[in-house]
């Protein structure tokens, strides 16, 4: 008998966290952040207590109340001894986005995790580079300890010691530069700085688990993503994030072909509520937006998804058909050269790739002085060099770097959205400040207008990162699972009404399948 509980994930888009069981031995299939239950109670500025553990997270709901977290995390106004322990020997995360592992730092340390390459090395230079949330500090984390006077109720990270690395076993075979890269954080070698105890880095095949792991590739918005088949008592398929209209479309299919043995699919179902027609494609994405920079004498300007690597290696293109220089910020160079540790070379072609030199004081982040700097150096381009000649360079900035402009000073230009819709009203008020500072720089947007106040977005200029209506019945129909089990979904009644197979869970809620 297989037990699958769905923890979180059930009835909104992200913050998958399902758990399965077979004989008392159990695994989770990605532990994420809630996004839509997060932004209930919080926003840019009003976040969380990291200096009381878990205490806020677990009071607010948004992380379940169940005895699997870190023990430093837990204050003594807080006693997990009576929550449900489950079993929880790895846990198998499908790609790297923050929905979906946002909240793994939480885990216990002892819990090991399953990914792809190319997730490890972007959830540990996520890491390096940012400070983050609690549940952000999945590669490693400073363990917490209760500060003095305060009788176990405040904790903070203890300046002493070493970070503690949590154990990876990839999906593939991983490199030496990988195993060295998720073993060091920059920094560490000077005498007073914090080391990280380096954890296991090695493949799948050397953990024993409660079920057979298969790992398959599939296309969506950030390299490396994974879905699952699980062969056990059961076999269950779990998607993970997924699509058929990216350049990586036939990892997709391969899957969804080895998938048809499956009694229990687990699938996501984000655009199931959206009536699509044409579907936008990468190459679509390539061509609309390739358009808009032949025609512009100005700067140029393109705002994606971060860690979208495809749409960046696409204006990559794009900057070398047009004549331009593409820079990236120094953080995004740092992810560049952790994907070239993940097999030994860079996923994608750098060569002609600029680094956009912030104006900052002479203290910068080890990651940029010991990696960005010394491999890249001769790189860099100043606001100056930017500012005089505009026509000669494409910069991949978002809206919040867009302070930089005040330094570059631009005469004009166009600004390239190539991402998501807003869905929310507070990303309706970034599409506001975004506005004004277009304005200001008379910067002309492209991808879309605002029209009283409000973001509409024009086709051609985003490719989802997920199926279509119409690509999740044919997945669905080609797999032909005994059983469906949807979540990172909004609308699972469509479920219902689409495939009498269909199983809805509740958040929390565990279903028997024998």
């Amino acid at each position: 008998m297989t037990l699958i509980t769905v923890y979180d994930g059930a009835s909104t888009i992200g913050g998958n966290k399902i758990h399965l069981e077979e004989k008392g031995r159990g695994i989770l299939l990605d532990f994420g952040m809630n996004f839509a239950k997060y932004g209930e109670y919080y926003q840019e500025f009003l976040k969380e207590r990291s200096n009381r553990g878990i205490y806020d997270l677990i009071n607010l709901d948004m992380i379940p109340r169940i005895n699997v977290y870190r023990s430093d995390l837990i204050p003594a106004d807080m006693d997990p001894e009576p929550w449900p322990k489950p079993s929880v020997e790895a846990v198998l995360i499908s790609h790297a986005h923050l929905d979906h592992t946002g909240s793994v730092g939480l885990l216990r340390g002892n819990i090991p995790m399953i990914a792809s390459t190319t997730s490890v090395a972007i959830l540990k230079a996520m890491r390096d580079t940012s400070a983050g949330s609690l549940g952000g500090e999945i590669s490693y984390y400073s363990e917490k300890t209760p500060l003095d006077g305060c009788d176990g109720l405040v904790l903070e990270s203890s300046k002493k010691g070493s970070y503690t690395a949590r154990d990876m076993y990839l999906c593939t075979e991983p490199t030496a530069e990988l195993r060295d890269f998720a073993s060091h954080r920059p920094g560490s070698d000077s005498g007073r700085s914090k080391k990280v105890e380096a954890g296991a880095v090695d493949h799948q095949s050397h953990l024993s688990l409660p079920f057979t792991v298969e790992p398959h590739p599939v296309d969506h918005s950030i390299l490396g993503a994974v879905a699952y088949i699980l062969r056990g008592d059961t076999t269950i398929a779990y998607t993970g994030d997924y699509r058929l209209h990216g350049l990586g479309a036939e990892s997709t299919r391969r899957f969804i072909s080895a998938a048809k043995d499956a009694s229990i699919l687990i699938t996501e179902g984000t655009r199931v509520g959206r009536q699509s027609d044409e579907e936008i494609t990468e190459a679509d994405v390539l061509e609309n937006c390739q358009k808009a920079a032949e025609s512009e004498p100005g700067l140029v300007v393109a705002d994606f998804s971060a860690r979208n690597f495809e749409r960046l290696q696409t204006f990559t293109e794009i900057a070398d058909h047009v004549g331009r220089t593409l820079l990236v910020t120094p953080k995004d160079a740092y992810m560049l050269h952790a994907l070239g540790c993940a097999d030994g070379k860079c996923l994608m072609d750098t060569s002609h790739i600029g680094i956009y030199k912030e104006l900052r004081n002479h203290t910068r982040d080890k990651w940029e002085t010991e990696v960005v700097s010394t491999k890249w150096g001769d790189r860099y381009v100043s606001h100056l060099t930017v500012g005089r000649n505009p026509e000669k360079y494409l910069l991949c900035f978002s809206l919040f770097d867009l302070k930089h402009l005040l330094d570059i000073k631009p005469r004009g230009g166009s600004y390239i959205y190539s991402s998501s819709e807003a869905f929310t009203e507070e990303q309706v008020f970034d599409f506001q400040r975004l506005n004004q500072w277009l304005t200001y720089f008379n910067l002309k947007p492209v991808g879309y207008t605002l029209q009283d106040g409000v973001p509409l977005f024009i086709k051609g200029f985003h490719a989802s990162g997920h199926l279509s209506q119409e690509d999740l019945i044919k997945a669905v129909d080609q797999i032909d699972p005994d059983k469906i089990i949807p979540v990172h979904t909004s609308n699972s009644e469509w479920f219902k009404q689409q495939f009498e197979k269909t199983i809805t869970i509740n958040d929390g809620e565990t279903i028997k399948i024998d």
